[in-house]
């Protein structure tokens, strides 16, 4: 079976770059075929990519998180335009709104989210969206910002209803489950994981966080994915290899890998 891990921190898995080339390793060798390397802000970018952006299998978003709101370059929006053209960059991101870490003012978030994804739009582009308890506000902006090329709620935390509605209101958007899916107490995200057709489902390691139950004295890598795909498929009684295979499809349809 091939897995896709659609969103995992690199940089924040280990500062030692040797360990980050373990990490992708040990990946490969668990059928993780592709990952998509994301960064809080350009900075990061920048250090992951120079490193690794020869490795095989990985890609990359690039974009300003909005816990980074207070601290993004004055030329950022130059900066990010000139990233997004560079090989291996598939996606913006990751951007969005975040109401419990309360960077910044909400105004100042949501502008930066719409640069964001006027960017998505200019560079053609799906965008990789952050939310914690702003998903009203969330699709509100993506009614008149959504980008044609699509977009991911990665990390979803919230319930069916709201997962249903999103997925009929944006035709190419998605949404993407980590290892929280696997808690025994997630039972919003059971309902949503089984509701949702599996077509609009993505799944992502969200490394280092988010561990998946079998994983809960270890920090998140990409390697554990087939622990939530599984969970998934369980939850969902499908055959596993089936569901593997339409969310690795899944998510090279909406990245164009």
């Amino acid at each position: 079976m091939q897995f896709f891990d659609t969103h995992a921190h690199i940089g924040l898995i280990s500062n030692d770059p040797i360990e980050r080339l373990i990490t992708l390793k040990s990946a490969k060798k668990a059928g993780v075929e592709a990952i998509i390397a994301i960064s809080n802000n350009l900075i990061d970018f920048e250090e992951i990519y120079q490193q690794l952006a020869m490795s095989p299998n990985l890609y990359f978003a690039a974009g300003i998180s909005p816990t980074e709101v207070e601290h993004k370059p004055k030329e950022w929006m130059d900066q990010l335009e000139a990233i997004l053209e560079r090989p291996k960059v598939v996606a913006v991101g990751e951007t969005g709104l975040d109401y419990v870490k309360k960077s910044g003012s909400r105004s100042q978030q949501i502008e930066l989210f719409i640069k964001h994804l006027q960017l998505a739009q200019k560079s053609n582009k799906p965008v990789i969206i952050h939310n914690r308890e702003a998903g009203d506000e969330i699709l509100d902006v993506l009614s008149s910002y959504m980008p044609s090329r699509g977009a991911v709620l990665h990390c979803f935390c919230e319930d069916a209803p709201f997962a249903l509605k999103a997925i009929e209101q944006f035709e190419h958007l998605y949404i993407s489950f980590a290892g929280n899916l696997t808690w025994k107490t997630s039972y919003n995200l059971h309902k949503a994981a089984v509701q949702l057709p599996i077509e609009r489902i993505l799944v992502e390691s969200e490394s280092p966080f988010m561990k998946p139950s079998a994983y809960h004295d270890q920090r998140t890598k990409p390697a554990f994915i087939h622990s939530t795909v599984e969970f998934l498929a369980h939850l969902r009684d499908e055959p596993l290899e089936d569901v593997a295979r339409t969310l690795f499809d899944n998510a090279k349809k909406l990245f164009q890998i």
